[in-house]
């Protein structure tokens, strides 16, 4: 990819990090059946590496986030939609996600899905980034916690121009202008 090229997450320090945090909702669970909730476009890869870390019956729900822009009574303002949620009743759920900002869209779907009355719900997000948390919200697993303000591309995230998220590093500082996303990476 062409760009300038800030901090990087190599491939064998991302599955490391994954394997761990599999190993740590494993214990948390203890075998119990887990429903993992996955935020698309960007949570799909870490979530599929980190459910093959968990030893536990694990069932596999998708949710896909539409954000709005609505106008009410003259003043305009973002809301964040979701599909109908997965029916998570008694159930330990894990709410999956790739990077964690402000915190809003992770605490409105925890919200939502807390609303089925399920036995546990917990968030595991890859990248925390505390410095732009907006709401009072912290992951219960992370993978990485980070304070720049900069587009990481890789491991299921994409560049500006949807590009890069086939790489198995994850950098930070990109431009997303394109490039050669399939050569350069680290192993």
């Amino acid at each position: 990819m062409s760009g300038r090229k800030g901090a990087v997450y190599s491939a064998a320090r991302i599955a490391a990090r994954v394997a761990a945090l599999g190993k740590e909702v494993s214990r948390e669970y203890a075998g119990r059946r887990l429903d993992v909730v996955v935020t698309l476009d960007r949570g799909f890869v870490f979530a599929a590496d980190l459910m093959r870390q968990i030893d536990a019956p694990v069932v596999c729900h998708f949710v896909r986030e539409e954000v709005r822009d609505v106008e009410q009574s003259g003043h305009a303002r973002r809301e964040v939609f979701f599909g109908s949620g997965p029916e998570l009743k008694g159930r330990d759920v894990l709410l999956v996600d790739a990077v964690m900002e402000s915190g809003v869209t992770q605490e409105f779907l925890l919200r939502r899905l807390g609303e089925s009355g399920p036995r546990s719900i917990r968030l595991a997000v890859l990248l925390d980034k505390p410095a732009k948390r907006r709401v009072a919200l912290e992951p219960d697993y992370f993978g990485f916690r980070n304070a720049s303000n900069q587009v990481w591309v890789g491991y299921g995230l994409a560049a500006v121009n949807g590009t890069g998220c086939n790489l198995r590093q994850l950098t930070s500082g990109m431009n997303g202008t394109g490039g050669k996303s399939g050569r350069g990476r680290k192993k």
